[in-house]
């Protein structure tokens, strides 16, 4: 049975809120750092949305032994013909 949560408030809901909340910010933090400037969308264009995923891992015995936690695109939101440029993480 997948009782993963499908959603942030679903996660900050759950009773190991804390430790989503953990993996989350172990991500978060990996991928931006202070010193990097952000990138701005060019005029007229829109940004991809992005949602987080994610997973507990478990250890032969059935045990929790991880929470992941994923930032990923919702590359279906993108229009056609928009402009493309390269990603900063891939």
């Amino acid at each position: 049975m997948d009782n993963d949560p499908k959603t942030y408030g679903e996660a900050i809901s759950d009773i190991d809120s804390d430790k989503w909340l953990e993996a989350m910010k172990s991500k978060w933090t990996r991928w931006f750092k202070p010193s990097l400037d952000p990138r701005r969308p060019t005029q007229g264009a829109r940004p991809v949305g992005c949602k987080w995923v994610y997973k507990r891992k478990l250890g032969a015995d059935g045990e929790v032994t991880a929470f992941k936690a994923r930032l990923v695109a919702k590359g279906y939101t993108q229009r056609p013909g928009s402009i493309l440029r390269k990603p900063i993480r891939q």
